[in-house]
């Protein structure tokens, strides 16, 4: 049992890590939107992300595992590039929009990974399901906003 806790921790962990990152991301986006409404979503978006990263936080805890994660060196890589990105691109939103989408695309192929695990606790799984959930209604919001481009 232990050495499924200990890859549930993982597991977790990574999608901690993961929020982190998009957490920062969205907020590197809010500095770079020229547009206020887009600004707005942005560190809304920053906040939801920061929202999961503390439910994730918890939930790792709870079993007995340590939860300490503050994003990866790509995500930090990833930001830089954003800053590249805008600096270059004469429709800074556009590109901010497109790098949202893509990273919401692959925040739900990583939730769906993890709920899908065998034996994930009933709790665990909700949460996760949730998360992922609004993850994709957001997606969404995202796309609607890049078609207005």
């Amino acid at each position: 049992m232990s050495n499924y806790t200990d890859r549930l921790g993982n597991r977790l962990n990574a999608l901690l890590e993961k929020n982190y990152d998009a957490q920062k991301g969205y907020k590197k986006a809010a500095e770079n939107a020229k547009h206020i409404g887009l600004k707005s979503f942005f560190n809304k978006k920053a906040q939801e992300r920061y929202d999961f990263g503390y439910e994730l936080k918890t939930e790792i805890k709870s079993f007995g595992q340590p939860a300490d994660k503050e994003g990866s060196l790509t995500g930090t890589a990833h930001r830089a590039w954003m800053d590249v990105k805008a600096a270059l691109s004469g429709d800074n939103d556009e590109s901010m929009l497109e790098e949202a989408i893509r990273g919401e695309k692959a925040a739900i192929t990583e939730y769906e990974e993890v709920i899908d695990e065998i034996g994930l606790p009933l709790n665990t799984k909700n949460m996760l399901h949730n998360q992922k959930s609004h993850i994709e209604q957001e997606l969404n919001t995202i796309k609607r906003l890049d078609d207005l481009k």
